[in-house]
């Protein structure tokens, strides 16, 4: 897959150890470990990348059947580059990529439901509420189970 140019931001694969390593340490953040796991494997993730520099990383999943074909994004930003318009510039680059190069007509994103800050991110990309997944997630940090607000976009809403 070739680099994603957004705005602010360039979305490439994950390739290096030395991104593996920075990604590392950003889900560790508190701000972040808040909200994400740290996942077993980076590969298959995109490096979220400004001014040269690995901030965090997005990922997507297809749903490929024809009769539900969509698909579903995820992301996280190092803390210290939330509230700039970067984590909504790289939304809206990879949902582009995947409307207009993958085809597909409907993304879905599902951030918890107490994650303001990430669904006035979403909502701004033009992603609009469907509803509360109610104990949708296990919060790593509590062991309890967490709701989760599915959120969806249309090719057409995509501001």
């Amino acid at each position: 897959m070739k680099p994603l140019q957004g705005t602010k931001v360039e979305l490439r694969p994950v390739a290096t150890p030395d991104d593996i390593e920075i990604l590392q340490r950003v889900v560790r953040e508190p701000e972040v470990a808040a909200w994400w796991s740290p996942p077993e494997d980076f590969g298959g993730m995109l490096a979220v990348v400004h001014e040269g520099e690995v901030i965090g990383a997005v990922q997507y999943d297809e749903e490929t059947d024809p009769e539900f074909r969509h698909a579903s994004i995820d992301i996280f930003l190092s803390a210290r580059h939330h509230g700039k318009g970067l984590g909504s510039d790289t939304v809206r680059t990879l949902a582009r990529w995947l409307i207009h190069e993958r085809g597909h007509h409907r993304l879905t994103i599902d951030p918890a439901a107490a994650n303001e800050a990430a669904i006035r991110c979403y909502a701004g990309v033009g992603f609009r509420p469907v509803g509360v997944m109610r104990a949708y997630a296990l919060d790593h940090t509590t062991g309890t189970w967490q709701d989760g607000l599915l959120m969806d976009l249309l090719a057409d809403e995509l501001t």
